[in-house]
């Protein structure tokens, strides 16, 4: 049995619970929170102050850090690998590599395994980009993402002073995937693929003008976009925009050899995003418990990890029935 930890008890720390619940070869230990325990109910495990992860260090295989990328994990990752082996959704895709380095030094310092950037993208769709360029060398690919609600872009604009509550869909621009798929030669770059719209509550007396200059000009998020905001009311909010929906196509498109096409797609439409990262995020806490077993240390992506290592099966299992 795998012992989990969460840090963090957001959506997608709801999420990676779901998702050991239906894991059994895992099991929930503890919750962490910033917040006091008391207010925290989870499923059935107990929760404690992140102040107190020390008292768990023997009692957990793999924690996974469940914050935010804008904010939370930059500070997070290191600081939880001190403790633990753990597991990430780091997502500012700029910033990977710089985050990369000060979580591998962390971890290596005291012999601890981290595997970052879990999740669908960076994660599955990363996966599938190199597997496609692995097998079609000879061509090139294309990533669409959405439509759907961005949960790391949502909180970094709950992050901006004045505003309450927040959702960013990200939406693919229909031309330019549409001209993607008939194979027609089109210019493609941050703001002919997608588009960015955003819907806001703002608080009483807020700076409406401030807010939306703070999000359409953020580097990493919106500052390359046609971005759009929209200020509503609360009631709006809950009314229309409670779900958080997402998917995405990653498309290899190339040659076999002159003028013999040959395409590579793999798709996702997900009712909720935090649910099925955190079905990720679960996935890869069990191939980090798998590797840390076997004595690896330092940082790792999902380039490193094997399909055996993510499945439950016994690798007989997988030989049998699904090779």
């Amino acid at each position: 049995m795998i012992r989990v930890a969460i840090n963090g008890y957001g959506n997608l720390g709801r999420g990676a619970e779901q998702a050991i619940s239906k894991n059994d070869d895992m099991e929930l230990v503890v919750v962490f929170t910033r917040r006091d325990p008391g207010s925290i109910a989870t499923q059935g495990a107990p929760v404690a102050h992140v102040d107190d992860m020390s008292n768990w260090a023997d009692k957990v295989d793999v924690c996974l850090n469940c914050g935010g990328s804008a904010t939370d994990l930059a500070e997070q990752g290191p600081a939880t690998v001190a403790f633990f082996n753990t597991v990430d959704s780091y997502d500012t895709h700029a910033k990977i590599p710089d985050y990369f380095a000060s979580v591998d030094a962390a971890a290596k310092e005291v012999g601890h395994l981290a595997l970052i950037s879990t999740g669908w993208d960076p994660g599955l769709f990363s996966m599938l980009r190199v597997l496609g360029e692995a097998v079609l060398p000879d061509g090139a690919t294309t990533t669409f993402w959405g439509p759907g609600v961005s949960q790391g872009h949502s909180d970094a604009i709950r992050r901006i002073p004045g505003v309450a509550d927040a959702r960013q869909y990200t939406l693919p621009v229909r031309e330019t995937v549409d001209a993607v798929k008939a194979g027609d030669d089109v210019e493609l770059t941050t703001r002919s693929m997608h588009r960015r719209d955003c819907y806001v509550v703002a608080e009483d007396g807020a700076d409406l003008a401030f807010i939306e200059k703070e999000i359409v000009e953020m580097p990493n998020y919106f500052a390359d976009y046609d971005t759009t905001v929209t200020f509503i009311s609360a009631e709006e909010m809950a009314a229309k925009h409670a779900g958080i929906p997402h998917g995405g196509t990653v498309i290899r498109r190339g040659e076999t050899s002159r003028g013999v096409a040959a395409n590579v797609a793999f798709e996702l439409g997900l009712g909720s995003n935090p649910e099925f990262t955190g079905s990720v995020v679960a996935a890869t806490g069990r191939a980090v418990a798998k590797m840390a077993a076997r004595g690896e240390t330092g940082a790792r992506t999902v380039f490193d990890v094997t399909l055996a290592d993510l499945s439950a099966k016994d690798p007989a299992d997988l030989r049998a029935s699904y090779l």
